[in-house]
């Protein structure tokens, strides 16, 4: 059970990492080298592998968490909720995200709606951060 135990904080580290790289270093990069367009074409083709990667990642480690011996029902949920929001964002996020974008131009509506979607992304992001930030904490305490 140790070994469960010990890959349940690799893969809960692994997400938070990931994340935070993610959010902190690769996004800002990208617009910082590249011109607008292509920086937005191009990091809307990566969100939906790092949705589909960290929904993977956390799906695992909440699994880990469950059969492990060390972590009760509340990491577990938090995990799950994690999970749960990745894919809520890639499935049904995303897709509204890029429709309201592609609408700015012809839709007055459109920029604001972007940037409601856009801003809720982000705090969703934030709060996924911060939940797995707390869980592993919680593996140290």
């Amino acid at each position: 059970m140790q070994i469960i135990d010990a890959l349940a904080l690799i893969a809960v580290a692994g997400i938070w990492g990931g994340m935070a790289f993610f959010a902190a270093v690769y996004a800002p990069l990208v617009f910082i080298k590249l011109d607008a367009a292509t920086a937005g074409a191009f990091i809307r083709a990566v969100f939906p592998v790092y949705y589909l990667a960290m929904g993977t990642a956390s799906l695992a480690a909440a699994v880990l968490l469950a059969v492990g011996t060390t972590h009760g029902a509340l990491d577990v949920a938090v995990m799950g909720c994690t999970c749960a929001l990745f894919w809520v964002a890639r499935q049904a996020l995303m897709p509204r995200i890029n429709r309201a974008r592609d609408r700015r131009e012809s839709d007055p509506g459109a920029r604001a709606r972007f940037e409601r979607l856009h801003r809720l992304s982000v705090a969703i992001n934030a709060l996924q951060l911060l939940a797995v930030l707390v869980l592993l904490a919680r593996f140290v305490a």
